[in-house]
């Protein structure tokens, strides 16, 4: 996936792949689930619909309420939508997508739309994709141990606390991965998909959902901790 376009194409389809969605179902779906698209606007889905139907990948149809071929519940009402469908070309293109990795497969954004749909993936994709994202992460948390290291004593302690939540989530995040890399070993699959579940879940971004579903501590109202042997007065940890 070349940008974050491939990212939402991907993403579309894959909801889809469930059933027929009008616009605001799509939209509705792919904003609650997955973080990356917890800001998604209509003028950002809409075009990529359109390109998708271009490519033959999707089919669009004017329903209403009283149409006997109308889908039922959300999808109904009095005024006339459009419904969108995969085509069999479009299945076939999500198949083959969902069998392909390449390194932008573990990027934030590509990662949380393809452990998304990691039930309908081969076992070897999959593996190949965690163990990818389990090494960036690993780069992230050397890079950050040594900018915590780097200058420690000239950083005020808002700085190094926000620096140790950050760390914090990267080591959270390579523990939940390798436990997933396991359990993909063994044949056993996450053992409960509720705490498993992707990072980005639940409308929050990557690092957001991680934190969340692990216990990372909220930094929203950090405080430097009071002098101590360790501690000088200006707050800055020796």
């Amino acid at each position: 996936m070349r940008n974050r376009a491939d990212v939402l194409d991907l993403a579309v389809l894959g909801r889809l792949a469930d059933g027929p969605q009008h616009g605001y179902e799509l939209r509705k779906s792919l904003m609650t689930t997955l973080g990356v698209f917890r800001t998604l606007s209509f003028g950002s889905l809409y075009p990529r619909l359109r390109a998708l139907e271009e490519r033959g990948l999707l089919t669009s149809s004017s329903t209403s309420a009283g149409d006997p071929g109308a889908l039922p519940h959300a999808l109904a009402g009095r005024r006339s939508r459009i419904v969108y469908e995969l085509t069999a070309t479009g299945k076939e293109h999500l198949a083959e997508s969902l069998a392909a990795w390449d390194p932008t497969a573990w990027d934030d954004d590509a990662f949380d739309v393809r452990f998304s749909m990691f039930a309908v993936t081969d076992h070897t994709t999959r593996l190949r994709i965690l163990e990818g994202r389990r090494a960036r992460v690993l780069e992230r948390r050397e890079a950050s141990r040594a900018a915590q290291a780097k200058n420690r004593e000239r950083r005020d302690a808002y700085t190094l606390e926000l620096q140790r939540h950050g760390l914090d989530l990267l080591e959270r995040e390579l523990g939940w991965l390798d436990g997933l890399i396991a359990a993909e070993r063994t044949g056993a699959g996450p053992g409960h998909p509720a705490q498993h579940g992707p990072p980005g879940q639940h409308g929050l971004p990557a690092q957001q959902g991680f934190a969340a579903q692990h216990g990372a501590r909220d930094t929203t109202d950090v405080r430097p901790a009071a002098s101590s042997p360790s501690t000088d007065p200006s707050g800055t940890d020796r």
